[in-house]
């Protein structure tokens, strides 16, 4: 049989991976490689705690590929040379991959293609990642949604999810030539500071599938009112699995259908609009490609942003502010490598606004300590907390961070959770404990008396320079 390489990127699975069904339908030996090139990646390589994840879903991808005869080739880039390398190696007479759409990367592969098919070889790409790929979906104009609600009408209206298609469980394999091991592209950080990560998360398709049943059994009941609430197990946790393409979505979106019912039809539709947000994150990324660093909203290009605070910069960083619901986010992103999402609107919210940090800021601190950092869904969130972005939340709408705690973390078990000094601190005091400095200091004097900021002077600081924004026009 000829010979196809597989060139796995994040669509880190075998079943419903169209680039490797392709090749074995069109009969070639599917020659699966990963190749390792952060530097092609731009200002936005990998982050750490993403390494770490790769690190164990590579691992999981070899396995299930040993236990069907085959392997993982692993080389390291740059991607031109390691695939031309490989197809000299191999004879393949194929390249076949699943499309990724970050903005430094379609450029890439669109000259790779070129390039390849130029060499003769047969080259084709799929998409292995998304529901609607984002030049599918246009207004009437024929433009880019700016908006979500009528991007996800429209998606509705087209809804035509692929076909579900299980790996075989042998396939043709060719005999492996010399290749790095993944231990060898060192992804795991040197420090130990993942090793925890692992008692809640298990990378690879089959912890997707895992979660996803988990979620079905559990998380589902309710989720359209549940997910709000840090204090509970209320959302699916398959963004990491997601990014990774560790599962398609439209297997989720199977899977979900499958047990649809008529008590848990409105849970479904909840979780399906929140794959929609997903869509439209990707949809915005690909239409306008410099907002990962600029505002969307270009009147934010005059926004009177604060100096960048080193010292209050790390005290949000390692929930340090003396807002304990702040502190508990913080810190269970550090633990965990994951962050409630109501939550991380709430720290990102303060950052943007009580301390007016420029949202980059804190993107960049996410995109390296999120297990599920994913450049269209960091970028969207970000511009939309700090309200620069499409279908943002208006600047002046602040949260303020003790009533977000006292509607979302009703009884104080998150903060007691991550903020364990403040565990005895009674409520309601638990959520803004600097109204009782003699008690603070007694029950837990480590943490600090005052926040980092007076939250309803960072509230008008914010909004006077909006005022200025607005008064620029």
């Amino acid at each position: 049989m000829p010979h196809a390489l597989v060139w796995f990127r994040n669509d880190l699975r075998l079943d419903d991976n169209p680039a490797l069904r392709a090749a074995l339908e069109e009969g070639y030996t599917p020659i699966p490689v990963y190749i390792h090139a952060p530097e092609e990646e731009g200002d936005w390589a990998p982050g750490a705690a993403s390494n770490a994840w790769r690190h164990h879903s590579l691992v999981a991808l070899d396995a299930d590929l040993l236990t069907r005869g085959s392997c993982l080739r692993v080389l390291r880039g740059p991607t031109q040379a390691a695939l031309t390398r490989l197809i000299a190696e191999t004879g393949a007479q194929a390249v076949y991959w699943n499309r990724k759409y970050e903005p430094i990367t379609q450029p890439r592969d669109i000259e790779l293609k070129k390039r390849l098919r130029g060499q003769g070889l047969h080259v084709k790409s799929f998409n292995g990642t998304l529901l609607f790929e984002p030049w599918r979906l246009t207004t009437g104009h024929g433009g880019p949604y700016k908006v979500f609600t009528p991007f996800w009408n429209a998606a509705l209206a087209q809804w035509r999810m692929p076909e579900c298609w299980t790996a075989p469980m042998w396939m043709p394999a060719e005999a492996a030539a010399e290749a790095e091991t993944i231990q060898a592209l060192r992804l795991q950080p040197r420090i130990g500071w993942d090793k925890n990560f692992w008692q809640l998360w298990q990378p690879g398709e089959a912890g997707a599938y895992e979660a996803l049943e988990v979620f079905i059994d559990g998380a589902l009941q309710g989720y359209h009112s549940e997910r709000d609430y840090p204090d509970r197990v209320g959302t699916s946790r398959l963004s990491p699995h997601l990014h990774f393409g560790e599962i398609a979505p439209w297997r989720v979106v199977e899977r979900l259908e499958q047990v649809r019912s008529a008590k848990n039809g409105a849970d479904i539709d909840a979780y399906l609009r929140q794959l929609g947000w997903r869509e439209f994150a990707y949809h915005l990324l690909h239409h306008f490609p410099n907002t990962p660093t600029e505002d969307f909203n270009p009147r934010f290009a005059r926004f009177d942003w604060a100096e960048p605070d080193v010292v209050a910069l790390a005290a949000w960083q390692r929930g340090a502010t003396g807002v304990p619901i702040i502190d508990a986010g913080m810190r269970e992103l550090w633990a965990t490598g994951h962050m409630h999402n109501r939550v991380r609107m709430i720290v990102a919210s303060f950052l943007t606004k009580h301390l007016r940090h420029h949202w980059l800021h804190g993107a960049q601190w996410f995109w390296d300590t999120l297990v599920d950092a994913d450049l269209a869904n960091n970028t969207l969130g970000w511009q939309w907390a700090a309200g620069t972005g499409a279908d943002a939340a208006p600047y002046f709408r602040i949260f303020n961070p003790v009533t977000q705690a006292e509607r979302f973390d009703i009884d104080g078990k998150y903060i007691a959770r991550w903020v364990p000094e403040l565990a005895a601190f009674p409520l309601p005091e638990r959520f803004a404990p600097w109204r009782q400095p003699e008690l603070l200091a007694r029950v837990a004097p480590s943490y600090p008396p005052t926040p980092l900021i007076d939250l309803m002077s960072g509230r008008d600081a914010a909004l006077a320079a909006y005022r200025k924004v607005g008064r620029a026009r």
